[in-house]
């Protein structure tokens, strides 16, 4: 029998919800790609419930408990997960509440066989530890994609349309229109790029061309002529050759070696003055310092995301500060609609594994020693 740790964040401080905003959500059944939506044998929980924190558990608890393996919730990823890992099979996390499987982590979990990330993105696992230990990492794919696409589509109207001071104003009581408006501009006509045109990019992008924008984007996997000529696109060859276009600039690449550290001193200074960042992506993929220099220099107008580093961020991270930011705690793929996908996603992948049949080529990171499935289309590694 196997044991699994699950790493989940806290309950709602006022205790697990008995009730919720709406009574039903969306079914999906397939992403915008013909991808299905994951497609477990059931599942144990209610579409739209909470499940992402310690007492939800992604549903998982009678599944796993009835077959005989041991589920574990914990949500300190530190001493309690080094302390449940030594006889651990299986460690789930979020990259909302990312359990960070460093190399040395790695090395002190000999039955570790699987880490499955609950959503997209699995930089929080040392890729190459994994390889190397003859691991499986998993996650699931376009999961919550779009959730994600939807949070950079709001983020951007509210740096560009200077939203969020706007509504403090109504907040603190006041009404000064001219202090409202001094920030704030039309989207309409602005040129907006992304760096990687994925799953998460090209959604941005398709939401986007409504707005009448112009639309750029770079990744190292050029998009179909079709495609580029339906939103009419345009391409370059590296996010260096396209920031100086852009009055907007949003990152949906993935962290590895080559995006680490992407958006420095050196490149936040070939933008435009007054240009907007938004990075949902990886917090790594900007210069902290950097950005901070960007807003209060005011080459950048505006940046937000809800992606930091550590995770969660000490009260004194120097983005909770900044001026002129839009940031959020790691919320954009953790909607109660993409909660019901991840959980669902989480279940499809541990009925796979316990059973020896094959995960989804979909869901795959590392498997093999090597990068696999998305992983190989995604990730470089520098092994």
């Amino acid at each position: 029998m196997a044991k699994l740790v699950c790493v989940l964040y806290d309950d709602p401080a006022a205790g697990y919800p008995t009730s919720y905003a709406r009574d039903d959500i969306p079914a999906i059944e397939r992403y915008p790609d013909g991808q299905t939506a994951p497609s477990p044998k059931s599942i144990d929980f209610t579409p739209g419930a909470l499940l992402g924190s310690v007492s939800g558990e992604l549903g998982l608890r009678s599944f796993l408990e009835s077959q005989g393996h041991t589920l574990v919730v914990i949500s300190d990823k530190e001493a309690a997960l080094d302390r449940e890992l030594p006889d651990a099979d299986v460690v789930i996390s979020q990259p909302f509440w990312p359990a960070y499987l460093t190399a040395e982590r790695i090395a002190k979990a000999p039955k570790l066989k699987l880490a499955i990330t609950a959503g997209i993105g699995s930089d929080h696992v040392d890729l190459d530890a994994a390889i190397d230990a003859g691991m499986t990492v998993a996650e699931v794919t376009y999961s919550n994609s779009i959730s994600v696409a939807e949070h950079v589509v709001m983020m951007i109207l509210g740096l560009v349309r200077n939203y969020l001071p706007s509504h403090q104003v109504v907040v603190d009581g006041g009404w000064n229109i001219a202090d409202c408006v001094a920030r704030s501009y039309d989207l309409e006509g602005m040129h907006v790029g992304t760096v990687a045109a994925g799953r998460i990019g090209t959604a941005v992008l398709r939401r986007l061309a409504p707005f009448d924008v112009q639309l750029h984007y770079t990744d190292r996997h050029r998009l179909p002529e079709s495609v580029e000529r339906e939103l009419n696109l345009t391409f370059h060859p590296s996010a260096a050759d396209m920031v100086p276009h852009c009055d907007v600039v949003t990152i949906n690449a993935p962290l590895h070696p080559e995006t680490e550290g992407l958006f420095g001193d050196e490149l936040l200074g070939s933008m435009k003055r007054g240009t907007y960042l938004i990075n949902t992506a990886r917090a790594k993929i900007a210069d902290r310092d950097a950005i901070v220099r960007a807003l209060e220099s005011g080459q950048l107008a505006g940046y937000a995301g809800d992606v930091w580093y550590p995770q969660p961020a000490p009260a004194d991270h120097p983005w909770r500060t900044m001026p002129d930011h839009g940031m959020t705690p790691h919320i954009s793929g953790s909607s109660l609609s993409a909660q019901t996908r991840y959980a669902a996603g989480t279940r499809e992948i541990l009925e796979s594994w316990l059973s020896g049949t094959p995960i989804r080529d979909e869901y795959l990171i590392v498997d093999g020693g090597r990068l696999a499935g998305a992983g190989a289309h995604a990730y470089s590694t520098t092994v």
